[in-house]
């Protein structure tokens, strides 16, 4: 008979979240930490936001390294780090992002290009320099998991005004493909998670007016920590071992159960 908890048992790995120190992130540390992870690692580029987050679930678990992932010298920063400190690497997520937001006519070059670095370059590059230490952990029947974070803003457009954030996050679901069909090779699961309404700061309009964004949602609420940290256990665990490649959509129901607006309007 099936062992179930067995199945979605993370004890004893260690686990890499860029961007763990808040947000989505953050949700995925405690997930990670519940489902039995031995330490989390995280990065973020503000070190006091990271101690907040270390002193809640503990130093002996949660180990943060100070890190700005969207120039290549902070990739490679964080990389010899995680050499320094651990033989193995069984779990990456590549949560940290950028999003900017500005008119058409007057958009500037360096939001679009730290938007796209950061949300494009660094999980392809932060991935490729932890390659070995990923490899050292896939042996046997044990695959190492990175979890690429894109968005359903890859997947639809929205309303707002953030051309490099929809266009870098739809790159991200592309980039999962290509890199899956490498890595698992290696004995490496590479998929994505396209989170929709959380409360983040990336998100303000879920975090500031939830009820507003729910009344858009099919199911009628924004989502929450549980949500998120579901899917990437799911992913990250045994459970996700033949799920390679895929992005899944965490959003309830924006994406694939969302009438078109005609269909909403008895009178059309």
């Amino acid at each position: 008979m099936m062992d179930v908890q067995k199945l979605f048992s993370l004890d004893g790995r260690v686990a890499l979240v860029t961007g763990g120190s808040r947000g989505i992130g953050k949700m995925f540390v405690e997930g990670l930490l519940s489902a039995g992870c031995a330490r989390v690692y995280i990065s973020a580029r503000k070190v006091e936001q990271m101690e907040e987050t270390i002193n809640e679930f503990g130093a002996d678990k949660v180990i943060g390294i100070p890190a700005d992932l969207s120039q290549m010298d902070g990739i490679e920063h964080l990389a010899s780090e995680m050499a320094k400190r651990e033989d193995k690497l069984d779990i990456l997520i590549n949560n940290a992002g950028a999003a900017w937001g500005q008119d058409y006519l007057e958009f500037s070059e360096a939001g679009w290009h730290r938007t796209m670095d950061l949300n494009v370059k660094t999980p392809f590059f932060l991935t490729q320099k932890l390659h070995d230490l990923l490899v050292a952990a896939a042996k046997g029947d044990h695959a190492a998991k990175v979890i690429h974070v894109s968005s359903i803003d890859g997947l639809r457009i929205n309303p707002w005004e953030t051309y490099p954030y929809q266009a870098s996050k739809a790159a991200v679901i592309q980039l999962t493909k290509r890199m899956a069909a490498r890595l698992i090779k290696d004995n490496i699961i590479c998929t994505s998670i396209a989170p929709g309404a959380f409360a983040s700061e990336m998100n303000k309009a879920a975090k500031n007016a939830p009820d507003a964004s729910a009344a858009l949602i099919p199911s009628k609420r924004i989502g929450t920590p549980e949500d998120m940290a579901a899917a990437a256990i799911y992913l990250a665990s045994r459970a996700g071992d033949y799920v390679v490649g895929t992005t899944i959509p965490v959003d309830g129901g924006v994406v694939n159960a969302t009438l078109p607006a005609i269909f909403n309007d008895p009178t059309a």
